[in-house]
């Protein structure tokens, strides 16, 4: 399968051009955008048709046939969200555009149903005590904890493997042996697990220095106790498209203060707001990184996503956020687990 980039034309392109762009790609498709990649228009075969019937010459430019007002997708819509868009608009490809209108991918139909492998290493960090949810944990690691009726890493490794991502390691330290014993080398899938042993707490990025070779494509990071409907393969171009080193999937976060909030000027009294909502993005455990960032991690050494990416930040460009739209759940506390629970039959099926 080519590259996407390879259905890209100009505005300005002839379209005998753009036919012979479609004729020889897998998408029966191109893409007409401008010299930011931002997304004019799309054609396919059947406006070409309808362009010659109507009178326009395969030397005229293709911006006087293309559809300029194409189904698109977001980098934030899950999988479920494009399928059913594709089936509404019987579509058998959609572009994926972000925020700025800019081209990131192209989904296909009989790919969303049976995902193309992909060779990114997922790295699944389950090494945590898990003190929080004591007494849970006290025979049992955190992320094998049951939610719904499976351990919450499975259900996260199961996300991974249904968009086509087969290579994992697991980081494990607290009750280690029953981990490994869960999920083996990872066969009972048709995927392959290896394990970074923490011999003590590593931190969210440590245990990364305990990689034996270094990766040659964008890997994930994401934490062992996160339950969420995000659209990894959408997070990876987004990742790859924005030539960062380092992307961070962040949350909105509420919080409500319980009483009325009073603004004062000296002594004098100016307003009053009544129990406001101070709204926040948080850090959402989850994480795309460019192979070259494992030099900066430490050996053997106590080390936080936030120590890394502070790191990273200090050079422009190197690191962005990818804001997560779709379900997202931390099991930190019992209450998160509980609602989790209730909520897993609903999200996940």
């Amino acid at each position: 399968m080519k590259d996407w980039t390879s259905i890209l034309a100009k505005p300005t392109t002839p379209i005998l051009e753009v036919l012979e762009i479609i004729d020889a790609g897998a998408r029966q498709l191109a893409l007409i955008v401008d010299e930011k990649h931002k997304l004019l228009g799309t054609v396919t075969d059947g406006d070409i048709r309808r362009g010659l019937l109507k009178g326009r010459q395969l030397h005229d430019q293709v911006s006087t046939i293309m559809n300029e007002y194409p189904t698109v997708a977001s980098p934030y819509d899950s999988r479920e969200n494009i399928l059913a868009l594709m089936k509404i608009k019987q579509l058998h490809q959609i572009p994926v555009v972000d925020e700025d209108g800019r081209v990131i991918s192209v989904e296909i139909l009989n790919q969303l149903i049976d995902p193309i492998k992909k060779d990114n290493w997922v790295i699944l960090m389950a090494g945590g005590l898990g003190t929080r949810l004591q007494p849970l944990t006290f025979d049992c690691p955190k992320p094998l904890l049951n939610v719904g009726n499976k351990p919450i890493l499975e259900t996260i490794l199961l996300s991974f493997i249904e968009q086509g991502f087969h290579r994992f390691y697991i980081s494990v330290n607290y009750k280690a042996e029953m981990i490994k014993n869960h999920f083996g080398d990872g066969s009972r899938w048709n995927v392959e697990i290896k394990y970074l042993q923490e011999e003590q707490s590593l931190g969210t990025a440590g245990a990364l220095s305990l990689i034996p070779e270094k990766p040659t494509l964008p890997f994930f990071v994401m934490n062992g106790d996160l339950l969420t409907k995000v659209n990894f393969s959408h997070l990876l171009d987004f990742h790859t498209s924005h030539g960062a080193k380092g992307t961070m999937c962040i949350r909105e976060y509420e919080h409500q203060i319980p009483y009325g909030v009073v603004k004062l000027a000296k002594h004098q009294l100016l307003e009053i707001e009544e129990k406001p909502i101070q709204r926040f993005f948080v850090n959402a455990g989850i994480y795309t990184l460019d192979p070259s960032v494992l030099d900066l991690i430490p050996k053997n050494t106590f080390y936080d996503m936030t120590s890394l990416f502070g790191v990273l930040g200090e050079q422009e460009g190197q690191t962005i956020a990818f804001p997560i739209r779709e379900y997202w759940m931390d099991i930190g506390r019992l209450a998160d687990f509980e609602r989790a629970n209730v909520e897993f039959a609903e999200v996940f099926g």
